[in-house]
């Protein structure tokens, strides 16, 4: 795979409603993925990018919470549990551009998950941390920003959603 020309892939390709497959594979073309998908969710000014959104069907996602360089994470073959709390807040979705929506979720959790190295590691986080492990958890498990979406949402956001529809070529 020629990791220089992956792209964020945009609603409605099919390929953001797969599940994504377990990594295995703990090697330098993993590590060239991730870095080049930090790339592209720096360029978008996102917070997080899952492998899906690339195209690329493996459970592995790239976070930057707060923007500063220590912050980075590669998140592989994540488990979210305890989950306590709710929490309504905006999110956007870097592969449907231009839709921001309030999303119920999960305060507080705890994620288990592997590093590039194909170490285990174990995090506790709320807020904006948790919410983007589970935004991007959903991407991972093929559910989308809009699969979240209230009817009315939709409804505000269908011009939106039909240019995207019709921008995209099969």
């Amino acid at each position: 795979m020629d990791v220089a020309k992956l792209k964020i892939i945009q609603y409605p390709d099919p390929r953001l409603k797969k599940k994504s497959k377990p990594v295995v594979n703990f090697d330098p073309d993993l590590a060239a993925l991730a870095q080049r998908m930090f790339e592209l969710m720096r360029e978008e000014e996102g917070v997080g990018l899952a492998a899906p959104q690339v195209g690329v069907n493996l459970r592995l996602f790239v976070m930057n919470h707060t923007g500063q360089p220590e912050d980075d994470r590669v998140v592989i073959n994540p488990v979210l549990t305890a989950l306590d709390g709710e929490l309504e807040n905006e999110e956007g979705c870097l592969s449907i551009p231009g839709v921001r929506v309030n999303v119920l979720r999960a305060d507080q959790m705890k994620l288990e998950a592997v590093n590039l190295a194909g170490e285990t590691f174990e995090r506790e986080a709320n807020d904006l941390e948790s919410r983007v492990w589970q935004h991007e958890t959903d991407h991972l498990d093929g559910i989308l920003l809009i699969d979240r979406m209230s009817f009315t949402e939709k409804m505000r956001f269908r011009k939106k959603l039909k240019e995207l529809e019709g921008k995209f070529k099969a």
